[in-house]
């Protein structure tokens, strides 16, 4: 395993972006073709490759992310959150709901890889909070939550 880094390493130093990725100057894959066989370069490039898109990828993914709660945040506010259920706001709610989960899911994938601070969620929790009270409402309003947790206690004490 710790030849395999080694080559990692030597590729990642030696490596150029050209129009189709990284790639290595024939001088470089003639050197490492003395110790390596052209599979073992070719794969070492390729998961140096992947390895650098992986953090472009969480780098941008942490930066959206950060936007959208700080974003959907602002609607955690008491006035905030009134406006957006009366249709004042320019996101709906449910939009705002389908963001939300998203972004949650997202910002815990993210968590495993941030070497930085994750952004301020208070407003954004309780964006999350104020959603997913109005849902149980919507639901039983509309008769899709028929009982609450203590009504099935009370049943299983009267059998």
């Amino acid at each position: 395993m710790g030849r395999i880094v080694d080559l990692c390493g030597e590729i990642a130093a030696a490596a150029e972006e050209g129009a189709d990725g990284l790639t290595l100057l024939p001088d470089d894959w003639e050197r490492l073709s003395q110790d390596w066989s052209d599979e073992d370069i070719q794969d070492a490039l390729d998961l140096v490759r992947e390895s650098l898109l992986q953090t472009e990828l969480v780098e941008a993914a942490d930066n959206l992310s950060a936007r959208l709660v700080e974003v959907l945040g602002a609607y955690g506010a008491d006035d905030a959150f009134a406006g957006a259920e009366r249709g004042d706001a320019r996101l709906t709610l449910e939009l705002m709901d389908q963001l939300s989960r998203r972004v949650e899911r997202l910002e815990e994938i993210l968590d495993v890889f941030r070497s930085t601070q994750a952004p301020d969620r208070q407003g954004f929790d309780a964006l999350r909070r104020r959603l997913l009270d109005q849902g149980i409402e919507r639901e039983m309003e509309d008769g899709r939550l028929e009982r609450l947790p203590e009504d099935s206690e009370d049943e299983e004490e009267d059998r």
